[in-house]
């Protein structure tokens, strides 16, 4: 079959989602009606805070964090999707509070290096055993782009090789590594030479492919061609990194991954997943890669610091542990007593109150919410994700499938004024990742909120 192909524009995909945030924001700041005193923080948070793209202008004040929610200077709560990742089991949870105080009252919340204690190490145990197949050891670290370049160091100093593969538009971090990895080209431009031997390829995408093809293994089998053709043209690579399911909630599917992970194995390449977002039960699994393949090495981060802290690390395979003549993870919280308890109440929420099959059965709820609301409306071309990792792609029309960012702002705008707080990705996908916590009603707020806002602006 004759392949059509186009070039994709990353630098076109991030001006999409970038495009007048500043008008965007303010729109936004006076929809949501702040006072006078929410005014004057914001006016002062703009003064002494350097100003950067995706973190200023903010367009609200919070004033407390609790549950599900989060609430503004003016004691309004939104129903928070967003988070930064941070919430999965919610903000300010008893058991991650409780860790608190217990840590705080022992007297221990610090371990100097050469040191160990033992809440690290209960939550090292823990994580070796909930962890897939023989994932069985561990580091940790103040945060997520510490553990990606944690993992990465592993890999190549495992592998004697020093490139690596990764996608296109992916986010793995904001230190030079992981930046270099990652190929947003917002974060790479004006860097000048960024690490050597980062190698990119296009996601997997099965809803604007190149090619307008429509059948999943089809799709599948010339983005694995595309990746062995990187492999046998590029030796010396040490590992692909990726996350099991991508930023925009496109869910690659097992078939891909099986091949991709025979690809690494016949060549000697580690297979890195970045769950910083996903571990611990968002996808309706302890894991995301439960779904797919197990990989070398597990990087975890985010929701691992229960909110309160910023925590993550790495779950490696046991066969990796030959590096004790080197020091991949030299941080100074490497083996903080304080996070790894607050981290162990993470883990032991996420099983006692059942998360994990509350994002299953609650997630596949939300989508097949979400799905009527797309029969309903033809401005929604997608709905993706798995759990409570959901999705909507905004379109002008689903022939063209062109990305309907100024209808997504409106629609984010009128969602804030009703109380519900998300994130948009590529300026049109409506990204929808609620605590894990969150109950039936909470869902049926959502849907029933995009309704009328979807609703609204279909009568324009």
């Amino acid at each position: 079959m004759q392949m059509k192909r186009t070039s994709l524009s990353n630098n076109a995909i991030f001006m999409a989602r970038t495009v007048n945030q500043g008008e965007n924001i303010r729109s936004l700041q006076e929809a949501i009606h702040t006072s006078a005193s929410t005014a004057a923080l914001l006016e002062r948070d703009s003064r002494v805070f350097f100003h950067q793209t995706l973190s200023t202008p903010v367009f609200q004040v919070i004033s407390k964090a609790e549950g599900a929610y989060i609430y503004d200077g003016e004691g309004k709560k939104y129903l928070d999707l967003h988070g930064n990742g941070v919430h999965t089991v919610g903000y300010q949870h008893p058991l991650v509070l409780q860790a608190v105080q217990d840590q705080i009252d022992a007297g221990l919340s610090f371990s100097p290096r050469r040191f160990t204690n033992l809440p690290a190490v209960e939550l090292a145990e823990k994580l070796a055993q909930i962890a897939p197949e023989d994932l069985n050891r561990v580091l940790f670290c103040p945060g997520g782009s510490e553990a990606i370049e944690m993992a990465v160091m592993m890999a190549k100093l495992y592998a004697g090789k020093w490139k690596t593969l990764s996608y296109y538009g992916a986010f793995h971090g904001a230190s030079f590594q992981s930046v270099s990895i990652g190929a947003d080209p917002h974060f790479r431009e004006g860097l000048g030479p960024v690490m050597p031997g980062a190698i990119h390829l296009e996601m997997p995408d099965y809803y604007r492919n190149p090619w307008g093809w429509s059948e999943q293994q089809q799709i599948d089998d010339e983005y694995i061609r595309q990746l062995r053709m990187q492999v046998e043209n590029n030796p010396g690579i040490a590992a692909l990194i990726t996350e099991p399911i991508f930023y925009n909630s496109t869910v690659p599917t097992r078939y891909y991954w099986q091949g991709v992970q025979d690809i690494c194995r016949q060549h000697g390449i580690l297979l890195i997943f970045d769950e910083i977002y996903t571990a611990f039960g968002r996808t309706g699994r302890m894991f995301a890669c439960e779904h797919f393949v197990t990989p070398d090495i597990l990087v975890i981060g985010k929701g691992f610091g229960g909110s309160i802290v910023p925590y993550a690390g790495i779950i490696g395979r046991e066969t990796l542990n030959v590096l004790e003549h080197k020091s991949i993870g030299h941080y100074t919280h490497e083996k903080n007593p304080f996070c790894s308890s607050i981290a162990r109440a993470v883990i032991e929420a996420v099983e006692t109150e059942h998360l994990v099959e509350n994002a299953r059965v609650l997630g596949q709820y939300f989508k097949e919410g979400l799905l009527s609301l797309q029969e309903a409306f033809d401005c929604i071309g997608q709905v993706s994700g798995l759990g409570l990792n959901l999705a909507i792609d905004l379109v002008e029309d689903r022939h063209s499938k062109k990305r309907a960012v100024e209808r997504a702002h409106q629609l984010m705008q009128f969602c804030m004024q009703q109380g519900i707080a998300f994130k948009l990705i590529q300026g049109n996908i409506l990204n929808l990742k609620p605590a894990l916590i969150i109950g039936k009603d909470d869902i049926d707020f959502v849907l029933e909120t995009l309704r009328i806002g979807l609703s609204m602006f279909e009568q324009r």
